[in-house]
C-alpha cells in the first residue's frame, strides 16, 4: 500500500516511524509519504493561503497549490483523494476495512478556515473524525492513517489481533489481565487461570456482549445475536443468578 498525504506540516508524520507502524514500513509493507503542499505554490514567498471573498474572519487555502500539487500525485498514485474536513462522513472501522483495502490513498489536510470550494472537485471523500473542532487536518489524518494500516496483513503480530479489537463486530473488547494473578486483593477471574479453552472463549464473549450493552447500547443494537450468543447470555445469566 502507498499512502501520500498532502500537508503543510510534513515532520507530524514522522510518528509514523515509530512502534508498530514504523516496524511495518520497515519491513515494506506499505510506504508513507508526507508532501509539503507549500512546495507547489507558485507565490514567491509560498504563500498558500488568502482572505476570504465576501469578508469573514480567517483565511482559506487557495486553489491553485492544492489542486497542483494533487495532480502532481495523481501520476504516481491512482488512489482516492481524501479531504479530512468537518462535512465528511464520521470515520469508523467499517470505513478503516474499506480503506486497508486499497493499493494507494492521497490525504489532503485542510486548515485555516477549510479550502477553496473549487478543490472539491478534486477530491473523491471527505472525512470527519466527529462532531468537533481540530487545529489542522494533520490531526484526523494520523489516527485514520494508523487504523488502516493496522488492519494490512502482517503489520500486527498475529491476524487474530485485529479480528478480535473492539469495533470488529460492533462489539468492545473484553477485560484482559496479565501477571500477577492477584494485585492488592483484586485477583484475576478464576475462568482465565483455568486453562480451559472454551470456557475461556465463552467467558470472553459474554463479556463483549454485556459490555457494549452497558456502555454502548448504540453499537450493541446494531449487532445480530448468533445462536452462540444467545446461548452464552442464557447460560452466565442463570450462573450469575445462582450465585
Amino acid at each position: 500500500m502507498r499512502i501520500d498525504i498532502l500537508t503543510l506540516f510534513p515532520g507530524m508524520f514522522d510518528l509514523f516511524n515509530e512502534s508498530i507502524i514504523g516496524r511495518g514500513k520497515e519491513k515494506g509493507l506499505f510506504e508513507i509519504n508526507a508532501v509539503n503542499i507549500r512546495d507547489y505554490s507558485k507565490d514567491r514567498h509560498r504563500k498558500v493561503d488568502d482572505y476570504p471573498y465576501g469578508g469573514g474572519s480567517g483565511l482559506v487555502m487557495t486553489v491553485q497549490p492544492v489542486s497542483d500539487a494533487i495532480r502532481a500525485l495523481k501520476e504516481v498514485n491512482r488512489g482516492p483523494v481524501i479531504f479530512l474536513g468537518p462535512k465528511g462522513k464520521t470515520f469508523n472501522q467499517e470505513i478503516a476495512r474499506q480503506l486497508s483495502g486499497e493499493d494507494q490513498i492521497i490525504f489532503l489536510c485542510g486548515h485555516y478556515e477549510g479550502i477553496d470550494e473549487r478543490i472539491y472537485d478534486e477530491i473523491d471523500l471527505e472525512i470527519s473524525l466527529g462532531d468537533f473542532i481540530l487545529t489542522g487536518g494533520e490531526m484526523a489524518a494520523i489516527p485514520i492513517i494508523d487504523s488502516i494500516l493496522r488492519l494490512k496483513e502482517g503489520v500486527l503480530g498475529t491476524d487474530d489481533s485485529s479480528v478480535e479489537e473492539s469495533f470488529s463486530e460492533n462489539l468492545l473488547e473484553y477485560p484482559q489481565y496479565t501477571r500477577p494473578d492477584e494485585y492488592e486483593g483484586k485477583r484475576v477471574p478464576d475462568v482465565l487461570l483455568s486453562g480451559h479453552h472454551e470456557n475461556i472463549r465463552q467467558w470472553r464473549r459474554y463479556m463483549m456482549l454485556t459490555t457494549t450493552m452497558v456502555r454502548r447500547p448504540d453499537l450493541y443494537n446494531k449487532h445480530t445475536l448468533s445462536k452462540d450468543d444467545r446461548k452464552i447470555l442464557k447460560k452466565f445469566s442463570k450462573e450469575e443468578k445462582n450465585d
